[in-house]
């Protein structure tokens, strides 16, 4: 991450995104260390959940994303609280996301799966559902989540062409 970082400033870059949530780890080991400002998708996607007058989040993608800090830390310090699925719905997220979405293969039952993990989440008390992976949007959207959806990828192009347009 540090490397390509350097790279893009060097050429001249503004400032730094990535599309990737879970990557956004990382951040806290580099940020003294970026030669550039980095727009953090957990961060533009709390921003949005405030706009959007959501308090409870509910948090969807990668296990590795879904059991780390990301979003929590993003979102509490925007004053919103979050919940996770349970473990086993973590495990069969990804398993879909791996085994799956990425491999370009989009089926009934994997939908249908993640619509009951969101339903979940509408019952613990979430009023929105983070997509935070690139992946998700492919086969969940608002018309047929059972919460409104905070789409991590698109919200974050979004943010940083507003960025790059307004300098």
């Amino acid at each position: 991450m540090l490397s390509s970082a350097h790279k893009l400033a060097g050429i001249g870059a503004d400032f730094l995104i990535c599309p990737d949530n879970t990557i956004h780890q990382a951040l806290p080991h580099i940020g003294a260390r970026l030669p550039l400002p980095w727009l953090h998708i957990a961060e533009v996607v709390g921003a949005i959940a405030v706009e959007r007058g959501f308090n409870r989040i509910g948090l969807t993608g990668t296990r590795w994303l879904v059991d780390s800090e990301v979003y929590p830390d993003a979102l509490k310090a925007r004053g919103l609280s979050f919940a996770r699925p349970s473990p086993e719905e973590r495990d069969a997220v990804n398993g879909i996301i791996m085994d799956e979405l990425v491999k370009g293969r989009f089926t009934p039952k994997a939908t249908q799966y993640l619509i009951r993990v969101i339903e979940g989440l509408k019952g613990q008390g979430c009023d929105a559902v983070v997509l935070g992976c690139t992946e998700i949007p492919l086969i969940i959207s608002d018309a047929n989540s059972p919460l409104p959806t905070l789409d991590s990828t698109r919200s974050l192009a979004r943010a940083a062409l507003r960025r790059a347009v307004q300098g």
